[in-house]
């Protein structure tokens, strides 16, 4: 009987790209995650995309994976000072160091809780992971109070994740 600890099998990661959205859609700007979530669901991405939507991000996000992703683009509002409606597009390894839980207020941050899956699941973690992260402002308040400015950024940061998705995958094949 082969020793399966000495000989893991470990799948190799392939064109499959997973999209998660995150947001309260009950709290203003952080409805953002939401609204992208709505609107890529009614857009043609690639069969290879997988889209999800995670009320809230935190450690939870790890089980989203199956580690046959390449790519994950990770999309969440944010509050990294530029002003509201600006749409970031980073690599997860450029990340600006904020602070804990500071890319997100749900459960821990979402930094952390990748940190803690290259620890614990290395196997697991897409090769390529992007924050597509839209700038807002209220973060107290109900839906109503969406910024304006945040509000009109969804549809562009859609566009520019539906462009990422077919440039991630004529990358990865």
């Amino acid at each position: 009987m082969p020793d399966e600890h000495k000989n893991p099998v470990v799948p190799q990661k392939t064109d499959k790209i997973l999209i998660v959205c995150i947001g309260n859609d009950l709290v203003a700007d952080d409805a953002a995650g939401h609204e992208v979530f709505l609107r890529l669901q009614r857009t043609s991405l690639p069969g290879t995309v997988r889209l999800e939507y995670a009320a809230v991000g935190g450690i939870a996000l790890l089980d989203r994976l199956t580690g046959e992703e390449g790519v994950m683009i990770v999309v969440d509002a944010v509050q990294f000072g530029a002003p509201a409606g600006t749409i970031h597009c980073i690599p997860w390894d450029e990340l600006p160091v904020l602070g804990a839980g500071a890319l997100s207020g749900h459960d821990i941050g979402l930094k952390e809780t990748i940190e803690i899956g290259k620890l614990l699941y290395p196997e697991k973690l897409p090769q390529r992971i992007l924050l597509v992260g839209i700038e807002g402002r209220c973060f107290n308040l109900t839906r109503d109070a969406m910024t304006p400015e945040t509000a009109a950024a969804i549809d562009d940061a859609v566009l520019l994740i539906q462009k990422t998705a077919h440039v991630s995958q004529g990358a990865l094949t």
